[in-house]
């Protein structure tokens, strides 16, 4: 992460209200997150799957299959623009993947240990909500071009990073998308 990247920390208040979508790829997030965009609510997509597409069309490497600490650590840079874009937004924000996800890969990847900092500095809502192993709907693309046995790794990764971090991961029921929106909304209001 480079070093002249300052952000502004967001009061508790405001974090309380940042939703993190995570969980296995290709287990239905970002249709999630679209459900949830179609109900009002404020969305951010998936930093990686922006990288992606940026990084093909410049012709850059900083991709999950060329260089993936590169690519982590633009994850991180987005995620944290991400969060400071959205205080402003009133109720919900709904994050498909961000800060922790790409953090706690860095520090899986290149074994530097940013994760626990970056956590603390910047917090989301207590409730984590996390799709399980869905091999009946995961696809590959041209973004996602891993295979299925590196999803569910990164997925057991994220199912031990959250709660060790103090984050309560709820599984996500595999239904259909307006019955997991309702689902999310009513966990919330737990």
């Amino acid at each position: 992460m480079p070093a002249s990247h300052e952000t502004t920390l967001i009061d508790s208040e405001t974090a309380a209200r940042f939703v993190i979508l995570s969980g296995c790829s290709g287990g239905g997030k970002s249709t999630l997150l679209a459900a949830l965009a179609a109900r009002g609510y404020a969305t951010v997509e998936e930093p990686g799957r922006r990288i992606v597409k940026a990084e093909l069309a410049r012709g850059g490497a900083a991709l999950p299959w060329t260089d993936m600490a590169a690519f982590l650590r633009l994850a991180i840079e987005m995620s944290l623009e991400d969060r400071q874009a959205s205080a402003s937004q009133g109720g919900w924000v709904f994050f498909d993947r961000g800060l922790i996800d790409a953090a706690s890969g860095l520090d899986s990847v290149t074994g530097e240990r940013v994760l626990d900092a970056l956590a603390q500095a910047h917090p989301y809502h207590r409730r984590v909500f996390l799709t399980p192993p869905w091999p009946q709907i995961y696809t590959a693309d041209a973004e996602r071009r891993h295979d299925f046995e590196a999803a569910l790794d990164e997925y057991h990764r994220l199912l031990r990073v959250y709660p060790e971090l103090g984050y309560e991961a709820v599984l996500l029921p595999k239904v259909d998308v307006e019955a997991r929106a309702d689902f999310v909304l009513h966990a919330l209001c737990r």
